[in-house]
């Protein structure tokens, strides 16, 4: 991780304009997945309304550094107002489990999405907020001009690392133990004192306060909001990423985003049918990787491991030792 971390400080020192971008788009989609996959790999719930929250977080942002430029301060407000809208929305989902939850959500998630198509005195309608601009980052005294993407790039990879390293403590709590012993067996976990809907509820809702930082990271970079950010293909693609790169490792939802760009990139310098052509791929994908990618590389991992191991010569004079 380490090593990770210092490629991406030094990428914008290696790299063109477009791939700082695209690296940007990359980061926002692994926040984006990893709050997805703590309700679907840790927890059992899958979700098709994370978009709402997305958006939320989007339009929020947008509102906020429209009417006032301070970056911290719109970041911070969008993300407020998802972890807000999560709390009420989770309150009624939570209560369903399985197909009705994904129901529940994506009906949610759809109603944002009309809010924002159809509100056009708040969100602009399907015009959406347009000339957002990339506000400057004011900390106390100091104010850091953000408008070279560089620089932007540099906010996005701390916001991302910090909240990756905040995510990584709870799936390793004993909280996150219990949402997956939860998630293995839901009827057992009551009779050990877990109380099942409460720990529920709080995934929910940190899975839809991610869903919303990730999206107030977004009017910055694209200087427009539209309402397709609310849209339940939005939802799709943190299910595609977890999926492709695993639900039961930490990394596959960050190694899931970075295949899925990357593939989409290179099949749309091919071909005008590029959605077709990823469909496939994807599909091929997951088939062949049932552990999704990363989960599969830790398994090769593993095994040659324990290959080596078994097949290390023991010390010399030691077969002979007594018990």
């Amino acid at each position: 991780m380490s090593a990770l971390l210092i490629l991406l400080a030094v990428l914008p020192y290696l790299s063109s304009t477009y791939v700082v971008y695209l690296a940007i788009h990359i980061m926002v989609l692994s926040l984006f997945a990893l709050g997805f996959n703590l309700l679907f790999g840790y927890t059992g719930l899958l979700s098709f309304g994370q978009a709402g929250f997305y958006a939320v977080g989007a339009y929020v942002c947008a509102k906020i550094l429209l009417a006032r430029p301070s970056l911290l301060l719109g970041v911070i407000g969008g993300t407020l107002a998802a972890g807000l809208v999560s709390i009420v929305v989770g309150a009624l989902s939570v209560r369903h489990t399985r197909i009705y939850f994904s129901m529940l959500t994506l009906a949610f998630g759809m109603i944002i999405f009309s809010l924002a198509w159809k509100w056009r005195d708040l969100t602009g309608g399907d015009d959406g907020l347009v000339g957002i601009p990339r506000a400057p980052l004011v900390l106390g005294p100091l104010t850091l001009n953000m408008a070279s993407l560089d620089r932007y790039y540099f906010f996005v990879l701390i916001v991302v690392a910090l909240a990756t390293w905040f995510m990584y403590r709870v799936v390793t709590s004993p909280f996150g133990l219990t949402l997956q012993a939860i998630r293995d067996s839901e009827t057992r976990a009551p009779f050990t004192g877990v109380p099942v809907r409460g720990h529920r509820f709080v995934a929910f809702v940190i899975a839809g306060t991610y869903a919303g930082l990730a999206g107030s990271l977004l009017p910055p970079l694209e200087n427009t909001v539209t309402p397709p950010v609310a849209h339940w293909t939005t939802s799709a693609e943190p299910v595609l990423a977890t999926l492709l790169g695993g639900i039961h490792t930490f990394v596959g939802p960050i190694v899931g985003a970075f295949l899925l760009f990357l593939i989409k990139d290179l099949i749309v310098r091919v071909t005008i049918h590029w959605s077709i052509v990823l469909g496939i791929t994807v599909i091929v994908l997951v088939m062949g990787f049932r552990g999704g990618v990363a989960g599969a590389l830790a398994g090769l991992f593993q095994r040659a491991l324990a290959a080596r191991t078994s097949t290390t010569p023991m010390p010399a004079g030691t077969e002979g030792d007594e018990p």
